[in-house]
């Protein structure tokens, strides 16, 4: 799959999505990402539906005209808070199947699939997600096999109230969102592959990599990942949900994903780690990858940019230096050129991988070619 074609516009794939939570990429604007190439934005419901509040949203034109971006927009259910939240604390709330709670301060928050869908729908996103009952890799089993069961009724329950939204609104084919299904199961093939094969049953757009994607000590879940990307038919995109880190993305996108977002750039960028190309290793394709801490003392007089090979604004005309000598006064101008830079990485990067996996797919066509004109000329011989 090389694209989405989605009410806000087209989007290449594979890519990456800024995290913009709360409706704002933090330190940029709409024009910022435009200008360094950035396709979509993922943002999130809880953290909406709070703050500035679902009807504010709503009195300000919905997503798009609120915060200026009119490219494609991608809303998160608030499932990862079902984890990040309450599974971690669980005086944060409780889980149910009819939905979940949040406490919030002394505010309580009632939180459904079919509310998700119709806070999301009210939004006005290209790209809406099933609620699910999001789990670590290394929660007990018991627990991961309720998270499935959980997720599939939930995931069902999502799609009948979309179904419903778009026929009440009469919504066409070309102007409905798409609707992104979650498959969890924490580490056991068995729990993926029947969380799977169920959500592919209900039938969705897209689908995504449920639960924390990391192990215990921070090292990528690639067996895993692998796996649930090998249940999913090639035709459907699947997102690999909170991946973000460069190595990883690069390391995903080998196995197949086609969609990516994270904090983690952004949030590198303002803590002063910024991202920097380097040769190809032996072998490879895709460029190096390295990290400039800017606080660092040596870059006090760096008379050069963060990353040679980089076409962002920031390269083009700032030094490290001068970055350094900003990060140093905490001066607003340094959080606003260090996310430009990271995000400009980000979006050289996922051109790079579809450089290459077009290359791929022409040296594929190609052998095809090939194998289909020698089977034709053994068959000729055959009958000769």
């Amino acid at each position: 799959m090389n694209e989405l074609r989605l009410p806000h516009g087209r989007l290449q794939l594979p890519a990456f999505l800024p995290d913009g939570t709360q409706g704002v990429v933090r330190a940029v604007d709409a024009q910022d990402l435009k200008q360094i190439g950035i396709q979509a934005v993922q943002m999130n419901v809880y953290h909406l539906m709070q703050k500035p509040g679902s009807s504010t949203i709503q009195a300000l034109g919905g997503l798009h005209r609120m915060t200026g971006w009119d490219g494609p927009i991608f809303t998160d259910s608030g499932g990862f808070q079902v984890y990040s939240l309450i599974r971690q604390n669980p005086k944060s709330g409780s889980i149910s199947d009819k939905g979940v709670v949040f406490r919030v301060e002394s505010k309580k928050f009632n939180f459904t699939p079919e509310k998700s869908i119709q806070l999301q729908m009210s939004y006005g996103a290209d790209v809406i997600i099933c609620l699910d009952d999001c789990t670590h890799a290394d929660d007990p089993m018991s627990e991961q096999a309720k998270s499935v069961a959980r997720t599939v009724a939930w995931a069902r329950r999502c799609r009948a109230e979309f179904d419903r939204l778009c026929d009440e609104k009469g919504l066409a084919e070309g102007q409905r969102p798409f609707l992104v299904a979650v498959i969890q199961g924490g580490r056991s093939h068995d729990l993926r592959r029947q969380c799977a094969e169920q959500l592919l049953e209900i039938g969705f757009d897209g689908y995504g990599y449920g639960g924390w994607p990391l192990d215990g000590a921070g090292n990528l879940l690639a067996e895993m990942l692998t796996a649930v990307r090998d249940l999913v038919p090639p035709q459907f995109p699947v997102h690999a949900l909170g991946v973000g880190h460069p190595p990883y993305v690069l390391e995903c996108a080998r196995m197949g994903y086609n969609l990516f977002d994270s904090a983690m750039p952004t949030r590198d960028a303002r803590h002063g780690r910024l991202y920097a190309s380097q040769s190809p290793a032996p072998r490879s394709p895709l460029p190096g990858f390295s990290y400039i801490y800017i606080k660092d003392k040596k870059h006090i007089k760096a008379n050069r940019p963060i990353s040679p090979d980089c076409d962002c604004p920031v390269c083009a005309r700032y030094s490290l230096g001068y970055l350094h000598h900003l990060f140093k006064l905490n001066d607003h101008l340094y959080p606003r050129l260090a996310t430009l830079h990271n995000l400009r990485f980000m979006v050289q990067l996922m051109a790079a991988v579809r450089i290459i996996n077009n290359q791929q797919s022409t040296i594929n066509g190609q052998q095809s070619t090939i194998n289909g004109q020698q089977s034709t000329i053994n068959g000729q011989l055959g009958c000769e």
